[in-house]
């Protein structure tokens, strides 16, 4: 009985795995991760990393998701041959599609398409991001794309002054640790106002005693208790926007 419940446990951790998927944007092949129930019609989240592209934080997020009952898929924004080695390229690239913002919402559309055509509901669609892919749901909701609802978890909060604000048809929750110094007190205002000027539904989270890092646990910044509430937090906003 023991050796039969211990395979059975074995089976259910192997079973769950993620693949690559590979898509491109014109010549520029890109190659993101889903989630091995990809096919089957279920609410689909796209998760778009941090500044170093795909990592651990994201594959992590990938799978647990997968075990509430969604389709994960780990978009690649830079494209294959383009991953940052050090924090140096890293700011580097992170920077141009900060700037360029329009390659950037281009890149998660690519995605949230890639997403859909494995089978995630067109109707039950939502976006996180952690880091630099927080500014990117935050551009996913400034692009009108058609989903639910954004989570922006410890991301960027600034827009370029000379970008006027527009309607934000998607619910929006964001995750912002107190102590962050890549976000200033005009930032965190300025997108108060962009929310409220385009009539969203928004919700802003503010933890305690962290700084920008708070939820990745490689991170010297790594926060435990405030991570496991924002994951919580990131749960039950999904549960309203996809259940």
């Amino acid at each position: 009985m023991t050796i039969l419940i211990l395979m059975g446990i074995l089976k259910t951790a192997t079973a769950q795995s993620l693949q690559q998927v590979t898509y491109n944007d014109n010549q520029q092949e890109l190659n993101g991760l889903i989630t091995s129930n990809a096919g089957k019609k279920l609410p689909g989240v796209l998760i778009l990393p941090a500044w170093k592209g795909i990592d651990d934080e994201a594959r992590k997020a990938a799978l647990n998701l997968e075990k509430e009952g969604y389709i994960a898929l780990i978009a690649d924004i830079y494209g294959n041959g383009n991953i940052p080695s050090d924090n140096a390229s890293a700011a580097k690239i992170a920077t141009h599609y900060k700037t360029d913002y329009k390659a950037y919402q281009k890149r998660i559309e690519l995605a949230l398409t890639q997403l859909i055509n494995a089978g995630a509901d067109p109707e039950k669609i939502a976006v996180i991001g952690f880091c630099f892919g927080g500014t990117g749901a935050l551009e996913a909701a400034r692009a009108g794309f058609e989903m639910q609802g954004i989570i922006s978890i410890h991301g960027g909060l600034a827009k370029a002054t000379d970008r006027p604000n527009g309607s934000i048809n998607t619910k929006v929750l964001i995750e912002n640790p107190a102590e962050d110094r890549t976000v200033s007190r005009q930032d965190y205002d300025n997108l108060v106002k962009e929310m409220n000027d385009g009539g969203a539904d928004w919700q802003i989270i503010t933890y305690a005693n962290c700084g920008h890092t708070f939820t990745n646990p490689v991170s010297p910044e790594y926060n435990e208790l405030m991570a496991n509430r924002a994951w919580k937090h990131t749960l039950m906003f999904l549960e309203e926007l996809l259940k």
